[in-house]
């Protein structure tokens, strides 16, 4: 069913670091109108002069084809399972193929939170567009959003931005993967199969140049493959491997702190407790109280 939802933020939303200006979905089938005349102000558009928002907008198209374009992107195929972004201030155009409609759903948003993204270039104008997939996850994310958007609940717009920062972190993870894999779809698996091996050897003294030549690459390309794929170097993944166990084993066991520190392999208590503070905020001992 369609929904087109507008919002206000009040001075103490915004406060919070991103506020929500609008949700919604649309279904346009072949040789529809496109877009509709339903929407108000600045959101209402004409496909051949396009227009320029003063937020944020992040657009998923779940079903149909279509074109997108902006004054940093030149004109762009859409498809199913497509994710883009609008920037305040930047031109942009799109539409579905006539003869195939789409379905559309969206927020808008404004923020220092999403400004500090943008700054950190974690997100550009140049590279708007995402490849997600058809992707239930991200339809029920914005299924939530519009039904708290209804229901305008005492601090709802507080709900609305961490659904924001949900569809912002999983619109990057799932491209960043599909990105990489389309291109490295070897090393992909190599380096899934050494997760699985770290995991394995979570207990024992595990070498990660072991595991490298386990799974047919040098150390050096390991490594650097390893962070691209994951985020992390691989002994930063391990460690945490280690440390993700220990808080289990402190709240599901009565060992030690010594204890578990050896049974996962840390080079001593000390080292142990010291990490876990880094990682956690608080030591061994304070988490199991």
């Amino acid at each position: 069913m369609d929904s087109i939802i507008y919002l206000l933020a009040n001075e103490r939303d915004q406060q919070w670091g991103l506020s929500v200006s609008s949700v919604g979905t649309e279904r346009f089938g072949p040789g529809d109108a496109y877009p509709s005349e339903r929407h108000a102000g600045s959101y209402l558009f004409r496909a051949t002069t396009g227009r320029v928002f003063d937020e944020y907008q992040l657009v998923y198209i779940s079903e149909g084809e279509g074109y997108f374009e902006s004054a940093s992107v030149t004109r762009t195929k859409i498809v199913a399972g497509t994710m883009f972004l609008l920037f305040p201030g930047e031109w942009h155009t799109f539409s579905p193929k006539a003869s195939i409609g789409w379905t559309q759903y969206w927020i808008g948003f404004r923020g220092t939170n999403i400004d500090l993204r943008i700054k950190n270039q974690f997100l550009s104008k140049k590279s708007p567009i995402f490849d997600v997939g058809v992707n239930d996850t991200i339809i029920k994310l914005y299924n939530e959003a519009i039904e708290t958007a209804r229901k305008e609940m005492s601090c709802f717009q507080l709900l609305l931005a961490g659904i924001v920062e949900h569809l912002l972190g999983l619109t990057y993870v799932l491209d960043h993967n599909r990105r990489f894999e389309e291109t490295n779809s070897d090393v992909a698996e190599k380096i899934q199969k050494a997760k699985v091996m770290m995991v394995e050897s979570i207990y024992e003294p595990v070498e990660l140049q072991e595991i490298a030549l386990r799974v047919g690459m040098s150390y050096s390309s390991f490594r650097q493959h390893f962070r691209e794929y994951t985020g992390r170097a691989p002994a930063s993944y391990l460690r945490i491997l280690r440390l993700e166990r220990a808080m289990e084993l402190l709240t599901r066991t009565t060992l030690t702190v010594k204890e578990i520190a050896y049974t996962l392999n840390f080079k001593s208590p000390d080292y142990f407790s010291l990490q876990f503070k880094k990682a956690f905020g608080r030591s061994p001992s304070d988490y199991r109280i």
